[in-house]
């Protein structure tokens, strides 16, 4: 989620109103005859309130780990259809953006708070005293995670991409951040670079910031188009198998060469007239294409109704060809949502299938899509879970939508926990992949 932006947003010269009338049922759902609502963990105290949204999610052996605007959720997934909580831990801090390594997990804050303690509120970021960045977790014992260290960073931490080391005994955590002001002490512009953490993995204490590469010497993208000119990234995702990445940074999409793990270089950019914030981005199972998506409205806004063409708010898929990005097609959700439904692309991760290109997306209140791209010029849409809208607030649905291990897990930011299983001839020979982890932001071939 664009968070870091106000609640009136302007995209491409168009007006976009908050979401804030009343809407169906809650219970109020509707799937594809492929797809079964297994499980749903609702949302329990300490993380209850419309303002605690669960965020994204990382796994690992037979658990799953939920992230929280108020801290994080430890839940045990042996049994998917009886996803059972570990533990519930309180940390304030937006967005949360979580991922796992070993015994150690991973917070990203991107909120100026009173300190880097679970005790910390929220501070202005015009006092150099105001904290935010990367918290990390000992998870060894997960009914009783303890805090570890944190890691200042420029701009705080919006999401991290986990990155192994080559030696295998460090991880590095790619920090994207943005939204640089001059009077803020810990994110003054220029902001063209993002930061990267080491992390020792016997002496995680030791965790420090050792580059701040700059990506955009030139500045990057900002046409007046964009919901905000490039300042950093929102996302990049790593398939550390071919030293490659691919970056979502706000107004561009680039690759880049990761072979030195502290310097990655940028080897191509792309923009895109329909594209108004780079969002997120997905390898195929061989690093050969990358689904990009455009957060067009900061995620908080209803982009899937009949006011919006079908390229806006959507995927973009292109392919890697002789080291550059070709744009192929769009895809977007083909289930018009309410006015009253914030919906776009947003999170998600592939359906692990020898030959196909299939992935699995959240949309916030549009649901969760499955989809097959194998043929990069027609992305067809295979299979739903689309709950109906929820009671007025500015932002619920689905944040992030994973494949793990024979079921889609799904991160509600209001109603919790979802477990659904797509029973469907395409995507059946995933069932026999069984994986020990997945941060989604750091792909492996299967």
């Amino acid at each position: 989620m664009a968070s870091k932006f106000g609640r009136a947003l302007v995209v491409a010269g168009v007006a976009l109103a908050l979401i804030g009338s009343p809407a169906h049922a809650v219970d109020d759902v509707k799937a594809s005859a492929n797809v079964k609502h297994v499980a749903n963990v609702p949302k329990q105290a300490p993380f209850k309130g419309a303002e605690a949204y669960n965020s994204d999610l990382a796994f690992q052996g037979n658990y799953a780990y939920q992230g929280n605007y108020q801290g994080f959720t430890v839940y045990n997934i042996k049994n998917p259809a009886k996803p059972e909580v570990v533990s519930r831990v309180s940390c304030l801090g937006a967005q949360n953006d979580i991922s796992v390594q070993g015994d150690l997990l991973f917070l990203s804050v991107d909120e100026t708070l009173s300190g880097d303690s679970c005790k910390a509120r929220s501070a202005s970021p015009d006092k150099k005293s105001s904290w935010e960045g990367i918290r990390i977790f000992d998870i060894s014992d997960k009914s009783h995670p303890k805090y570890v260290k944190s890691v200042r960073t420029a701009c705080g931490s919006h999401t991290h991409t986990l990155v192994p080391a080559k030696s295998k005994s460090s991880v590095y955590l790619y920090v994207s951040s943005y939204g640089p002001e001059s009077s803020f002490p810990g994110c003054k512009p220029p902001h063209d670079k993002i930061t990267i953490v080491k992390v020792p993995l016997k002496k995680p204490k030791a965790a420090k910031v050792v580059a701040t590469p700059v990506l955009f010497p030139d500045g990057g993208n900002e046409s007046a188009a964009l919901l905000a000119p490039t300042s950093g990234c929102h996302d990049i995702t790593v398939f550390p198998q071919k030293d490659l990445a691919a970056g979502a940074c706000m107004g561009d999409g680039v690759l880049m060469d990761i072979s030195d793990r502290e310097a990655p270089k940028v080897t191509h950019t792309v923009t895109d007239d329909n594209f108004a914030f780079w969002h997120s981005a997905t390898f195929n199972n061989t690093g050969t294409k990358v689904v990009f998506t455009d957060e067009l409205g900061g995620g908080m806004m209803a982009t899937c109704d009949k006011s919006f063409k079908p390229q806006l708010g959507a995927d973009a898929i292109y392919d890697i060809e002789a080291g550059e990005l070709v744009k192929k097609a769009y895809f977007k959700i083909p289930r018009r949502q309410s006015k009253n439904e914030n919906c776009v692309a947003h999170n998600g991760s592939l359906i692990p299938v020898k030959g196909k290109d299939i992935m699995v997306q959240a949309w916030y209140q549009g649901g969760v899509s499955i989809f097959d791209f194998t043929d990069s010029d027609k992305p067809k849409e295979i299979g739903y879970f689309d709950r109906g809208a929820f009671k007025p607030v500015d932002v619920a649905g689905s944040w992030s939508a994973y494949y793990y291990n024979g079921h889609i897990y799904s991160s509600d930011i209001q109603r919790g926990l979802d477990v659904l299983r797509i029973t469907d001839k395409r995507t059946a020979p995933a069932a026999k992949i069984r994986q020990k982890s997945l941060n989604a932001q750091t792909q492996y071939a299967y």
